[in-house]
């Protein structure tokens, strides 16, 4: 990838980055290395923050070194060795090892870029800190839930909603120009499209984060439909669970609708910049549906877009990319399926 970091690290972001590095590659060059980078260093810090070390305040530590580190406010990286030899994934843990390399990336990019980089990073790292704190104790056994849909709102803003506004920073600062109005209404719009793919995660990898001893879905909004967090653990239990799944369900679609007013919004030349926004919300679109027609509480049938579905959303992208009304019928053809 153009003007990113070294041929290996670049092949460490196509191995970890998934559909994602199919966005990367019809971003304009202008942001892609930027974007690109601040996928890894947020990848990086999910890893130590995900890995199964069953010492929370040792990974409280390894991320904060880590930040302060990216931050640029201590010299030494972090020793992640011993995580590296925990993971399943083998490109995790070679994610880990070449903390260096990923962060002496960011002198490749003016003080400007560093600094919106570094600032959406330190975001996305106390939502993960946050996390922690909050889930890294729970006792076998148990469940522990967020309070209130504020909490849940700000965890999505922090881990996802707050790359949709550097996003748009990156777009603004390098690929376009706007009145003020849309200038607001693109980054209001942009946060909402980053809390939209959050939110679509935490909605189908309810088992999962079951089995982890965590409930993003508020302990508030369960005990207004008369449920209890057990209750999540038994897939019999999806019709009683439904009015309340459909609830974040629309929620969902809410803030994916106005990540299709963003790319409306988006000038008509940056057909590479509508692109790059299309595919996830396209994925998106699709994964809702789904999740609205299948019992999500089932953990032996998670809900995925097949690789194949992917692969066509990709290639109906690469036609209409070109004209905005070709994209917009699309967006709008691929929700109503």
């Amino acid at each position: 990838m153009a003007n990113l970091i070294s041929p290996e690290i670049d092949s460490l972001l196509e191995q970890t980055s998934r559909s994602f590095y199919l966005t990367l590659k019809v971003l304009p060059k202008k942001i892609r290395g930027q974007i690109g980078l601040l996928y890894l260093l947020a990848r990086l810090a999910d890893t130590i923050a995900d890995s199964a070390s069953g010492n929370t305040n040792q990974l409280i530590d390894n991320i904060s070194h880590y930040n302060e580190y990216a931050q640029g406010n201590r010299n030494d990286p972090p020793n992640l060795s011993n995580l590296a030899q925990l993971q399943t994934n083998p490109d995790e843990a070679k994610l880990l090892e070449k903390v260096s390399e990923v962060v002496s990336s960011l002198e490749r990019f003016s003080d400007q870029d560093k600094k919106r980089i570094r600032q959406c990073l330190d975001t996305i790292v106390s939502g993960q800190t946050l996390d922690l704190h909050r889930f890294g104790n729970t006792e076998k056994g148990t469940i522990t839930l967020l309070s209130n849909d504020n909490e849940l709102d700000d965890y999505t803003y922090r881990v996802a909603g707050c790359v949709g506004e550097f996003w748009t920073q990156m777009s603004f600062a390098h690929c376009i120009n706007a009145d003020e109005d849309t200038d607001k209404l693109m980054f209001e719009t942009g946060v909402r499209f980053g809390k939209a793919l959050q939110l679509i995660n935490i909605l189908r990898d309810i088992p999962a984060d079951l089995a982890l001893g965590r409930c993003y879905i508020p302990i508030d909004s369960m005990t207004n439909y008369d449920l209890v967090p057990s209750d999540l653990l038994d897939k019999g239990n999806m019709e009683k669970f439904r009015p309340l799944f459909d609830l974040y369900l629309d929620l969902a679609w809410s803030h994916l609708d106005a990540a299709v007013e963003y790319i409306g919004l988006l000038p008509k030349r940056q057909f590479r910049l509508r692109a790059a926004c299309m595919l996830p919300v396209l994925i998106g679109q699709r994964t809702l549906t789904l999740l609205g027609s299948q019992n999500v509480l089932d953990a032996d049938n998670r809900v995925k877009v097949t690789r194949p579905e992917i692969k066509r959303l990709k290639n109906k992208t690469l036609w209409a990319m070109f004209s905005r009304r070709k994209c917009m019928r699309l967006l709008e053809a691929n929700r109503d399926a």
